[in-house]
């Protein structure tokens, strides 16, 4: 049965279906000896003998983990600054893994990662909505007319938010610090920061809890466990 090459490279683990279609534009992918620069290019698993900058690929086992990112670690496999990375998190897993979306240097939290490029592309498109949960500790207490804003959409830099869910939770008064619950499905730059920064209330501290139906329970700050199989399938459902 043949596949789409940039198909075959994501689920092979050796990048997400977008950035396999650029290793082919930019000639880094060879099938039988031959440089593929064609994005429609079909071939056959397990016959085709296909290399990315020369190095075979072959089928590699599929693995899905939840990761508690901590404070103060890059949500890249490696940094150009030498910051620490989330693969330090997890170098005892031999298969090539790598982020779904991102969370930012100071946010902490739930992030998924793993070596299926097909299913990492279609968690983080935004067409399937995939909801977001964090717990944003924020400077001050902001009115519900300004929590409305965000309820509604606001305008950033690079465009009008989705309407998001929010919760106030608690008014640290000495402080001056409120904790706030706010649920999106989109994935801009550092969205839910500067959502609050657009309303006055700069984020103190962010953390993810959940992804989708996914949470943190039983996993501690800096580790990971596996997802289960029923869990992967409710994702790929859920991405459809």
């Amino acid at each position: 049965m043949t596949e789409r090459l940039q198909k075959v490279l994501s689920q092979a683990g050796v990048a997400s279906r977008r950035q396999a279609e650029q290793y082919i534009l930019e000639g880094r992918v060879s099938v039988n000896g031959k440089v593929i620069k064609e994005l429609g290019t079909k071939v056959t698993p397990g016959k085709d003998r296909i290399r990315v900058d020369g190095k075979i690929i072959g089928a590699e086992k599929l693995v899905y983990i939840l990761l508690y990112k901590p404070k103060g670690v890059v949500s890249t496999m490696s940094d150009p600054e030498g910051r620490k990375t989330v693969k330090s998190l997890v170098e005892d897993i031999p298969e090539r893994i790598y982020p779904v979306g991102r969370l930012d240097y100071n946010t902490e939290g739930l992030l998924l990662m793993t070596n299926d490029g097909e299913l990492a592309q279609a968690l983080t498109h935004p067409s399937h909505e995939i909801e977001k949960t964090y717990l944003a500790r924020v400077l001050g207490q902001p009115a519900e007319e300004k929590l409305d804003r965000l309820r509604i959409g606001i305008r950033l830099e690079d465009g009008v938010t989705a309407p998001a869910k929010l919760i106030l939770l608690e008014h640290d008064r000495e402080k001056n610090i409120t904790q706030v619950e706010i649920i999106i499905h989109e994935g801009k730059n550092r969205q839910v920061r500067r959502m609050f920064e657009a309303i006055g209330h700069p984020v103190n501290q962010l953390k993810r809890v959940s992804f989708a139906f996914l949470t943190l329970q039983g996993v501690r700050r800096g580790r990971y466990r596996h997802l289960t199989t029923a869990e992967v399938q409710q994702l790929k459902s859920l991405s459809r």
